[in-house]
């Protein structure tokens, strides 16, 4: 049960074979071309940008975790990588943080217009379910697990997760006071909860005991936010060239971050103990859970 060094080796390539996986079966499920081939280099332009696909490595891990079947979890770990970039695309939109660079590129809606981008975003998080359901139609799957998992993702997604999590960080700019537990709010909900819900979609589909789902859920809820408060941090101190898009943004927009609220040194203490508290709620896991515990040191000792 390894977080030091050697977990740090043994996670890149576990990350590395995540990504060819979920790669593979986006690259076949995705059309190349069709009536205007345009749209599809514009969804394919972001999609496979070059993420981490932590997400969809999360998902996998805990499957594997509880002893389910990775081929069973990776449509869902798919989905949640196609959620995920429709997140960014919209973000990066003039009407939200209007950004120029996304993971070292020019954002989709300096490429192929405002327009397109928007409609980029909404064939990413259509697509995310329709994938599921034709992979869970073609298979002899568990329905009500695969329910259980839909309502995670759309729930993590929607009005009670990201887009909620979105709207409140927009409103908070500019304002002169925030406490820490509005803006621990905000993270939880706008990158906190498909973390979370990376993590339990793995759980229910690996058919993870109450107990284990209870746990699981706790993991992810501390390494969402451990995720979110480094990257507060990365947006001060990262390296722009690694972080693959311009630093020092979140002041310059004037948005709530924990360094802002209680100072750089109190930030990566509060992400530090997080991420002890996720590897913690594992205890009851054997090795196999080792991967969830690279991940969780990872999400605090990244540099992008």
């Amino acid at each position: 049960m390894n977080t030091g060094l050697a977990g740090h080796v043994a996670l890149h390539p576990y990350l590395k074979q995540g990504q060819i996986d979920v790669d593979q079966m986006l690259d076949a499920y995705l059309p190349k071309e069709d009536k205007e081939p345009l749209f599809y280099e514009a969804i394919r332009y972001s999609l496979f940008a070059g993420g981490k696909r932590l997400r969809p490595s999360l998902c996998l891990a805990t499957t594997e975790a509880v002893g389910g079947k990775r081929d069973a979890v990776l449509p869902f770990a798919c989905a949640l990588e196609l959620v995920h970039t429709y997140s960014l695309v919209h973000d990066d939109l003039p009407a939200m943080d209007n950004d120029a660079l996304r993971r070292g590129k020019p954002t989709s809606h300096k490429v192929y217009g405002e327009g397109t981008a928007i409609l980029v975003g909404d064939a990413l998080l259509t697509a995310a379910f329709t994938l599921i359901a034709q992979k869970s139609l073609q298979t002899a799957s568990n329905h009500k697990a695969v329910l259980e998992a839909i309502f995670e993702l759309g729930s993590a997604a929607g009005l009670d997760g990201m887009v909620w999590g979105q709207f409140m960080d927009m409103q908070s700019e500019g304002k002169k006071t925030m406490n820490e537990q509005g803006l621990e709010s905000i993270h939880k909900h706008k990158t906190g909860a498909l973390i979370r819900a990376s993590v339990r979609i793995g759980g229910i589909i690996g058919q993870a005991t109450p107990t284990q789902l209870t746990n699981l859920t706790a993991y992810g809820e501390q390494v969402g936010l451990a995720f979110q408060i480094v990257d507060d941090i990365l947006d001060i101190m990262g390296d722009e060239k690694e972080l693959g898009k311009k630093i020092a943004q979140d002041q310059l927009k004037e948005k709530w971050t924990y360094p802002r609220l209680v100072g750089l040194k109190k930030a990566q203490e509060d992400a530090n103990r997080l991420s002890a508290l996720a590897i913690n709620a594992l205890d009851s896991f054997g090795v196999s859970a080792d991967p969830l515990r690279w991940i969780a040191a990872y999400a605090v000792n990244r540099k992008n």
